[in-house]
């Protein structure tokens, strides 16, 4: 309901306004008055406003003032200084607290926890105590505030000093404040200290006494604990120690490369400095080690010095070199480590280039086998190499080794290499196809034979020389085939390597093109025939490419050679090889007519009914579920034929290259048929 007010300087009912509000009312009588046509500028009249605007008015002449908002805390800790004297079993002195009180009024201070407080006091006065209810047990003690500001709060308190296995500590402890100073003194010298959740600032040591500053964290625990210093005489004992010494010596046309790793362990006393024998001609290039201060060589005697004296175990590792005949008898130089009561370890030998190690002469030394002798040695692959170790007995024992080198022309040597590839296809009008994918390797040094197969292709057998084998992965996905390795100086024969493996595509329309894509491998590969098996209802055509069309030929490589089976034929080892083989084969392409020149057995092959392959099937099934067949199987399927081919040549494939053919497929219709 509109409000009706009086537009005069005075109310005649009601409490009397101010003289701003009055002056408002004034100008919209006025306003009112001259908009309505009046012509009387200063008689008294009503004016109607709205309750809203009422009390905005009202609100602007008696503004209300609000009410500060309280501090987020009541009190704060900002810092706990600890002077402490240790005498006996406790630990006693002054805690100062400083506390800064932000709220008018009472407020609640909390003690540290743990503390024995014999006296409080505060600007000089003694303070009362009181017990909190929310600390544990009850136990908490508090100090109650009545005025804001800074102040310090004295603690008279006594800490008691743990002991345990010769140790003593003491621990203050975690306090809210920003920051934690504990000094302490103990009427003691000659001691080790310890500190645990703080940082050890200073300390100082007299003939009575011994002093710590320390800052804590403030929401640890700050824990000092001391005992007494135990004297080493490790430095003034008699040094004894065992070494090992391993040797590799690399045998170049002018240079001959020496690295011996060093391996000391002090058993009594304490090495300063190592020192080993090094032969006459040769040079000391680098030592290293984290112990390692600094080297010298003088008068064939290499001398380490440690950062610090040894107690315990000491590694280094020394690089030097010599000139050394290219060819023939070679006086192989050894290091011996000094002062060693014995001395372990070994050398290696090997040729660097083209050459062999012939007529080894030894003195001192048993022959070993190279992975016996430490990484350093049995990371090399050198092809001539002869390793020794060290014969047991006294430090003084003579060591000699001599051989002789013989040097060869350096020539091209054949790694791993694919001779021959050759593909069979079979290609379904349902976008399924089936591919063997058999390789001819010549291999030396190779462990595996890396398979890349198209995307989306499912593996069904690998094998190696006719023998199903279970491929390793890799971790971009790829097959790992192991491969056969020829032994040195003989001749790589040929083995053969198979794959086979289903890829699923769409389907194919009337007419269209096809690109077949074709594993890749990390070999090179010399010549490849593709042999490809299609629908007999389409008629393909191979699209210029990488590939060419000529008339089918055996493979040339005799690992390859093998005997293949009868027209339309399935062989499995496995059971499950031939379901999947004639399950795909039968729902995916059309059988062809037998051939004119199909003897009966092979026509009995071909008109073979289902059933036979689906009880194979099935009694693999069942064996796998009895638990008799554990995981994958290998398994060796033979490629089955169906259909017209087309035969493909291409050469020189390089490593890890996809090969790929283009094909252009045309549907056919029968003669007098839709």
């Amino acid at each position: 309901m509109p409000a009706r007010i009086r537009a005069t300087h005075t109310v005649k009912k009601g409490p009397r306004l101010p003289l701003c509000c009055a002056g408002l009312l004034a100008l919209v009588s006025i306003s009112a008055a001259s908009s309505f046509g009046q012509t009387t500028a200063h008689s008294p009249g009503w004016v109607v406003l709205p309750v809203d605007e009422y009390r905005t008015l009202h609100a602007k002449a008696y503004p209300i003032e609000r009410d500060r908002e309280p501090p987020p805390v009541e009190a704060t800790l900002t810092r706990v200084d600890y002077d402490l004297r240790i005498n006996g079993a406790l630990a006693s002195g002054r805690a100062s607290l400083t506390v800064d009180v932000l709220k008018d009024g009472w407020v609640r201070v909390s003690v540290p926890a743990g503390l024995l407080v014999r006296e409080a006091r505060l600007d000089g006065k003694l303070v009362s105590l009181v017990s909190d209810a929310s600390g544990k047990a009850g136990s908490q003690l508090s100090a109650l505030l009545s005025h804001s500001g800074r102040a310090v709060l004295l603690l008279d308190i006594a800490i008691p000093v743990a002991t345990s296995t010769g140790e003593e500590s003491i621990s203050l402890p975690p306090t809210a404040s920003g920051v934690t100073r504990a000094s302490v003194q103990l009427p003691r010298h000659g001691v080790d200290v310890r500190l645990t959740g703080g940082l050890l600032s200073e300390k100082s040591e007299s003939v009575a006494e011994s002093k710590w500053i320390a800052y804590g964290r403030g929401n640890e625990a700050l824990t000092f604990a001391w005992r007494r210093k135990t004297e080493d005489h490790r430095d003034t004992q008699p040094l004894r120690m065992r070494g090992s010494l391993m040797q590799l010596l690399g045998l170049g046309e002018d240079l001959t490369s020496i690295n011996a790793e060093v391996n000391l362990e002090i058993t009594q006393g304490a090495a300063r400095v190592a020192k080993i024998q090094i032969p006459d001609k040769v040079t000391i290039n680098q030592v290293l080690g984290a112990m390692v201060a600094d080297w010298e060589m003088k008068a064939n005697e290499l001398s380490v010095t440690f950062l610090e004296p040894v107690e315990q175990n000491a590694r280094f590792v020394v690089t030097g070199e010599t000139r050394s005949p290219r060819e023939g008898q070679i006086d192989i130089p050894l290091l011996r480590l000094l002062n060693a009561e014995r001395e372990t370890g070994g050398v290696a030998v090997e040729v660097l280039g083209a050459g062999e190690i012939k007529d080894l002469k030894s003195d001192g030394l048993d022959s070993a086998d190279a992975t016996d002798l430490g990484e350093m040695v049995s990371n090399r692959q050198s092809p001539s190499l002869a390793a020794f170790r060290f014969r047991s007995g006294d430090g003084k024992l003579t060591r000699l080794l001599s051989l002789n080198v013989a040097r060869y022309a350096p020539q091209a040597v054949l790694m791993a290499n694919v001779s021959e590839a050759r593909y069979q296809v079979l290609i379904s009008s349902e976008g399924k196809t089936l591919v063997q994918a058999r390789y001819a390797v010549r291999n030396n040094q190779r462990n595996f034979l890396k398979i890349t197969l198209p995307p989306g292709a499912t593996l069904w057998s690998a094998s190696l020389a006719g023998k199903a084998v279970r491929p390793g992965q890799s971790p971009d996905g790829s097959l790992l085939l192991p491969l056969d390795k020829a032994r040195t100086g003989e001749e790589a024969p040929e083995f053969a390597v198979e794959v086979v493996y289903l890829s699923r595509g769409t389907a194919w329309k009337d007419k269209g093109q096809f690109k077949l894509a074709l594993p890749a491998l990390d070999l090179p590969v010399s010549r490849t025939g593709l042999l490809v098996y299609h629908p007999p209802l389409f008629k393909m055509t191979p699209e210029p490419g990488a590939f060419r069309t000529e008339p089918f030929e055996n493979p040339i490589s005799s690992a390859l050679n093998s005997p293949v089976t009868g027209y339309g034929a399935v062989g499995v080892s496995a059971g499950v090889g031939a379901g999947v083989v004639a399950g795909m084969a039968a729902s995916s392409v059309a059988p062809a007519p037998p051939s004119p020149d199909m003897d009966a057995k092979d026509e009995t092959k071909f008109k073979r009914s289902p059933v036979a392959t689906q009880a194979l099937l099935d009694k693999f099934r069942a064996d796998s579920l009895a638990g008799k067949r554990a995981g994958i199987l290998p398994i060796h399927v033979s490629f089955p034929v169906f259909g017209p081919s087309l035969y493909l040549v291409s050469e020189l494939t390089g490593e890890n290259q996809a090969p790929s053919a283009g094909l252009t497929y045309q549907h056919e219709k029968k003669a007098g048929g839709k």
